[in-house]
Parts: C-alpha cells; structure tokens; sequence
C-alpha cells in the first residue's frame, strides 16, 4: 500500500496532536530504518539522542509511528544529547544511524512560524533524504 503525502500527514496530526516539522522527521527516519532494516516493529530498536524537551522531542512520535519502536515496546530509549539523531539496529546485528542535517535543523529553527509550520511541514516531507540527513 502506498502511503500519499495527504494520508502521512494526517497520520501524524493523528497520533502526535499536530503537524510539525519535528514530528516529519522522525516519521521520514523510521520509513528509512523500515527500509533499511525490515518492517518488523519486534525486529527493530531505536536510540533516539533528542532528550524529552519539544520541540525537538516530537521527533520522537514520528519515530514511533512509522519504525514501530516504541516507548512501551521497550525497544526505543531516549538518550540525553538535545541531537536529532537515531541509531536503529536489527536482531541480525545490523544499523543505520541518520542525523538531521544541520542546515536543515537551523533551517527549521529559524523559519518555522504558526502561520507557516503546516506549509513548511509538507514541504520538508517531500525532499529527498540525500537532501534531510546524513545516513551512516
């Protein structure tokens, strides 16, 4: 099943109260993790270095919905660090770490207002990764 750019985002305004560029990011690294990895939420574990202070911890809820690493899994920890950075692994043993681009994240800390987060949100959902993150 394809997911269209209007139903992602309204999964996320679903589950994480709002749309958010943080929250599109988090969603964007779990579809990488889920491709990289395999879709198995039991398969897979998240450490995510957001720490639990929004606006960067909404990371955190797009992570969950599209990886399937959760918090009540047991199978995503957050870490100290104030990063938007996750490193996910598999029961094979294998990883990918993917950060947010810097220019990126001072791109979304300085632009993103009330009245354009949801226009800006939608924009960022459609870049490619090359163009979001550095993937290792």
């Amino acid at each position: 099943m394809v997911i269209t750019l209007d139903d992602a985002l309204k999964n996320i305004e679903e589950f994480h109260g709002h749309i958010g560029p943080y929250a599109v990011i988090g969603y964007r690294m779990g579809k990488i993790a889920n491709e990289k990895l395999g879709k198995n939420p039991f398969g897979k574990k998240a450490h995510v270095w957001t720490g639990k202070k929004p606006p960067m911890s909404c990371i955190i809820d797009g992570i969950q919905m599209s990886s399937g690493c959760t918090l009540g899994k047991g199978n995503l920890k957050v870490v100290s660090g104030n990063i938007p950075k996750v490193r996910f692994s598999n029961n094979d043993g294998k990883q990918v770490e993917i950060l947010l681009r810097k220019s990126i994240k001072n791109e979304i800390d300085t632009t993103v207002t009330e009245q354009n987060i949801i226009s800006y949100s939608e924009k960022l959902y459609q870049k490619p990764d090359i163009e979001l993150f550095e993937i290792f």
